[in-house]
């Protein structure tokens, strides 16, 4: 090739133009729209190109297909990395999908986002966030495998495959990325290897202002695989060893008992001239006079833009054929295991197909009434219990809560390598159990990386009021619409002595504000089993199901209208006495019990009054215009609503006459029985609460 470009072994002058074609492209692109960030998808083109051509298993014309390698831009500000990548493959971006970055309509938005371009895996952009959901993903195919395939040889097994990973030195910044790798070490997963673009550039400039560490030593003490290929070769000349970053993959590839940590050193933007290495290049357009000089030292024409020839594309999009024949070599083994393991076949089948098995509907218990009742964590529990020998797929655990969440499915062994084992929790590689310790950020991003791998259906579990230090990647889930399910329990003040720091207060609301999420928050132990079923069934986006400490009575449904309601988000539980409201009570969680025997004292004193249960908001909304009308007809406008948080979400059912019984601050410690009726949280409150209400009314 050249003296500053090392080719791997059968690459030809034809790949090394591919390279610089990838460079011009991404120059002219942020050109032309005026924003984006280009350095790092010039200097990194060899990278991408030698991952996308050379080494992933990956077919463009089927871009969902099972065996595939994963592939994770979780410096996904750098998006033409990989959408270069996925026109020159032929993934389904054509060059004036490329010309249109950014803008409205076009398949290259400003960061990869999989429900909107073929051929990308994950939404990224959060830093942070894409290489701790390949977290996820690396465990998730183990846990297929074991589902599946346990018996194989490594290697050997048609669920055998890796999830590559680009991260930039924002990613390894933030720290949702260190929990989530710590866990990996401690996992084990060979099947992980993580590319680290170490070009010492970040928006603000160099990052010895801020980011000083061994960062290599760290992923040694992790416990993964750490390896470095540097182009800069300590900074005397700049040699883009392509050859050397491949054999550090293979050589990667064969480490089985470790993820492996690839320090790739590079000058970002190299060879832009008058600009690589300089911070200038990794979120703005080079220019004019700088993209024009990329070219000249390219040897492309300076007056062209987006100039690709028919040579360089006719070769790069050969990789279908190569895919195909790699596609045929791995059908004949995964069809001899379908041949081999019938029952087993049949259960892969059934989880591509996201299908609910026989007997589902029948597993789950239902619950005696009884005035003392369960917590809704416990009932939860229980729940998970019934549904362990009917849904293998279904899998989760709990940022070390497993004991308060009742996330742990009752003699399932947990998913660790089997020399971690402890006295409490027994495990081998292909468990059940996930133990996440307290890496509630990392839980999020690897229940979505789970989830997104395809086949089984995560959860995880922690205090509600913990929800807080996963958020990024819940509105990240969220965004792309994962079906992941978020077991927040201890829901409220009914936490108890723990006090105000423990005591979630604003969450509710803050959590109900995110686009896209559901909020599911069960009044007793029968709604706990039906809001299980009806997540399941809806496969369709996250949902933070949020349950109780403490016990909540069990409702008796033959007075009360049945649990199953739940899956319409809100339902009448028990309607007026004469079928004609005055005033109705709307209540969700542990304060649907004193909605209750308020609707009892008011009747009692010849108010009709309608009882309605709203476990869901969101999934409330989803219901016709008729349906909800049925529910709160708008011709009752003495409402009330019942909740022990900020009622910020609520005002919109309660309009000018309506009343809050909520909690508008913090809360305090000593038991949940004193708190609720210290805050306000009484039949007598609500009794009152409606009363001004039909006096608002008119009533």
């Amino acid at each position: 090739m050249t003296d500053t470009f090392k080719a791997p072994e059968g690459w030809t002058e034809l790949d090394k133009r591919a390279v610089d074609t990838v460079r011009v492209l991404a120059a002219d692109a942020v050109q032309k729209v005026g924003n984006g960030h280009p350095g790092t998808a010039v200097s990194l083109a060899p990278a991408a190109y030698l991952l996308y051509q050379d080494v992933m298993r990956h077919d463009p014309k089927d871009p969902s297909w099972l065996g595939r390698d994963r592939f994770v831009l979780s410096a996904g500000h750098s998006s033409l990395t990989q959408y270069i990548q996925l026109y020159l493959g032929g993934f389904g971006l054509e060059l004036e999908d490329i010309e249109a970055l950014r803008t409205w309509g076009s398949k290259t938005p400003g960061h990869p986002e999989n429900f909107h371009t073929k051929g990308v895996e994950i939404t990224t952009g959060p830093l942070g966030q894409g290489i701790s959901s390949a977290v996820g993903m690396a465990m998730a195919q183990r846990r297929e495998r074991g589902l599946l395939d346990p018996e194989a040889a490594a290697g050997e097994s048609p669920f055998d495959h890796f999830t590559y990973v680009i991260a930039s030195d924002g990613d390894l910044e933030e720290g949702v990325s260190s929990e989530a790798s710590s866990l990996a070490g401690t996992q084990k997963l060979g099947n992980l290897i993580v590319l680290w673009d170490d070009n010492e550039i970040s928006i603000e400039g160099d990052t010895s202002i801020a980011f000083t560490e061994d960062t290599a030593a760290r992923y040694e003490a992790y416990g993964w695989d750490v390896r470095t290929v540097d182009w800069t070769n300590g900074g005397t000349e700049y040699v883009e060893d392509v050859a050397a970053l491949k054999q550090a993959i293979v050589e990667a590839q064969g480490v089985t008992d470790k993820p492996t940590f690839i320090r790739l050193r590079t000058v970002i933007g190299w060879p832009t001239p008058g600009k690589a290495g300089s911070h200038s290049v990794h979120g703005s357009a080079l220019g004019d006079e700088a993209v024009a000089g990329l070219k000249k030292e390219l040897g492309f024409d300076p007056e062209k833009t987006f100039e690709v020839s028919d040579e360089v594309i006719a070769h790069t999009r050969a990789l279908a054929d190569r895919a195909a024949e790699q596609k045929a070599e791995w059908d004949k083994g995964y069809q001899a295991w379908r041949s081999a393991n019938a029952e087993k076949a049949a259960l892969l089948d059934r989880l591509q197909a996201r299908e609910l098995p026989e007997g589902f509907a029948e597993a789950f218990p239902t619950f005696e009434a009884d005035a003392k009742g369960v917590a809704t964590r416990a009932a939860s529990g229980t729940v998970l219990e019934k549904l362990a020998p009917v849904l293998p797929e279904l899998w989760g655990g709990s940022a070390d809560l497993a004991g308060s969440n009742n996330t742990t499915m009752k003699g399932e062994p947990s998913f660790i390598p089997a020399e971690y084992s402890s006295s409490e929790f027994a495990g081998d590689e292909y468990g059940r159990t996930l133990h996440f310790g307290i890496r509630e950020h990392a839980m999020g991003a690897i229940l979505s990386g789970i989830s997104l791998h395809g086949l089984t259906r995560p959860y995880g579990g922690t205090f509600f009021q913990f929800a807080d230090y996963m958020r990024g990647a819940v509105r990240l889930a969220s965004l792309m619409k994962v079906p992941a399910t978020y077991v927040w329990t201890h829901d409220s003040i009914g936490l108890g002595e723990d006090g105000p720091t423990h005591q979630p207060v604003e969450h509710l609301a803050a959590y109900r504000a995110i686009p896209n999420l559901s909020i599911v928050r069960p009044a007793d132990a029968n709604e706990t089993a039906q809001a299980w079923k009806a997540l399941l069934e809806r496969d369709n986006g996250p949902v933070g199901l949020i349950l109780s400490r403490q016990a909540l009575p069990t409702l008796d449904r033959s007075e009360y209208a049945g649990a199953e309601g739940l899956a319409q988000g809100g339902y009448v539980l028990k309607d007026a006495s004469n079928g004609a409201p005055e005033v109705i009570l709307i209540a969700t969680g542990s304060e649907v019990q004193y909605a209750v025997e308020a609707q009892k004292q008011l009747e009692a004193e010849g108010t009709p009054t309608r009882l309605v249960s709203m476990p869901s908001v969101e999934w409330f909304d989803e219901q016709s215009d008729e349906y909800k009308e049925s529910v709160l007809p708008s011709s009752v406008t003495a409402r009330v609503t019942v909740e022990a948080g900020i009622a910020m979400p609520w005002y919109r059912f309660l309009g000018t006459a309506g009343r809050a019984v909520s909690l508008e601050h913090y809360g305090a410690s000593a038991d949940a029985k004193t708190l609720f009726t210290e805050f306000g949280f009484t039949a007598e409150a609500v009794v009152a609460a409606a009363k001004e209400s039909l006096a608002a009314a008119g009533a």
